[in-house]
């Protein structure tokens, strides 16, 4: 195997295929980047869960394959010189030169590689990295990080009526964001994609206007985003019934500036750890949230101005649910729907008509055992 590419593009390719590694195994060759030359240069990670798969411009001279330790060959070539990279090998071992730089390491056998898994397509959909990568980035935080339910580890794809909709649920908070598909499919279909392959998607998604192509299997799901493919399992199971968990009978409509009602969560949180499960304390008053918390080391209180009443509800939350909530609320101000001490909250832009659902945030309250005052 011999071939030379631009340090840049293949520093990128290694960090890009690096994300699909598994940083210790029993396998050496699941810790490693498998470098495939022929007609291109294929640089390819899998731990087994997620594969990466991404195609670098070089000129190839022979072909060959090999293992490299993702580590070791990503710290090499992020620290050569700005020039082109020659990489050759004999045998296992692999000659890396740019400029008057050179290493020598040894390798591993390619037949020690696991090959990605063969998807057989059931359905599709395709949409604008951008569009992707903001659905992704507006849910994710709500994923679930317990392995009790594995189902809940990852996000909803729910394809119906020409809109995508991709829902995330961990028990105490829902995130949705729903779009309008330029391409409709053929028919509709859901696929429940695993957090951790999410984050994977999202860093490798560009802004703008180039389309990814998504494309289901019986057992695994495939993106493909420009030169690079990302392969993943689907999560198997029954996902949670959103819809149901969605109510509307709010008696508590409250307008707030989005940014100011966060800094005022961010100060009187400042005594909270997630590790205390200490609530942060809400007053919904007339055109005023009271926010408070008290815990072993002390207590704090702040007040954010509001457009609204809600006739003195008092009502806790977890603080840091009610923030990755706010931010993802993509307007400057947004609505929140509340009714009892006991029914959810519900957050959505300030401009987007009750009953619709292309933004939508829903953080479950804490029971309070106590009562306190403003």
């Amino acid at each position: 195997m011999k071939f030379s590419c631009e340090k840049a593009l293949l520093q990128a390719a290694i960090a890009t295929s690096s994300r699909a590694t598994a940083p210790k195994s029993s396998i050496p060759a699941l810790e490693g980047i498998l470098l495939e030359c022929d007609n291109e240069l294929r640089l390819t990670g899998y731990n087994l869960e997620t594969g990466i798969r991404t195609v670098v411009p070089s000129d190839v001279a022979e072909a060959g394959s090999l293992v490299l330790s993702a580590r070791l060959f990503g710290d090499i070539i992020r620290r050569l010189p700005d020039d082109m990279v020659t990489v050759s090998t004999e045998g296992l071992t692999v000659h890396i030169e740019c400029g008057v730089s050179q290493f020598h390491i040894q390798g591993i056998d390619p037949e020690e590689f696991p090959e990605l898994p063969s998807v057989e397509p059931l359905n599709a959909l395709v949409l604008s990295q951008e569009m992707l990568s903001d659905m992704i980035g507006r849910t994710i935080f709500a994923v679930s990080q317990n392995d009790g339910r594995p189902i809940l580890t990852g996000s909803l794809f729910e394809v119906m009526d020409g809109r995508l909709t991709v829902v995330s649920v961990d028990g105490q908070r829902l995130a949705l964001r729903r779009e309008k598909l330029e391409e409709a499919p053929d028919q509709d279909f859901s696929f429940v994609v695993p957090g951790v392959a999410l984050n994977e998607v999202r860093s490798i998604c560009g802004d703008g206007e180039e389309k990814v192509s998504i494309t289901t299997g019986a057992r695994h799901i495939v993106f493909r985003i420009g030169s690079t493919l990302l392969v993943t399992r689907r999560l198997e199971g029954e996902f949670l019934n959103y819809r149901q968990s969605i109510t509307w009978k709010s008696t508590i409509s409250l307008k707030a500036d989005v940014r100011s009602l966060m800094t005022s969560i961010d100060r009187v949180s400042l005594i909270l750890h997630d590790n205390t499960k200490n609530p942060l304390r809400c007053i919904v008053g007339e055109n005023m949230l009271y926010l408070s918390s008290l815990t072993a080391i002390g207590s704090a209180s702040d007040q954010c101005p509001v457009e609204g009443t809600g006739d003195d509800l008092h009502i806790g939350f977890n603080h840091r649910f009610m923030m990755d909530a706010l931010k993802a609320v993509p307007t400057e101000e947004a609505k929140l729907l509340m009714g009892t001490p006991s029914t959810p909250c519900i957050i959505v832009p300030v401009d987007q008509a009750e009953g619709e659902e292309d933004y939508l945030f829903m953080v479950l309250p804490v029971r309070m055992s106590a009562t306190w005052d403003k």
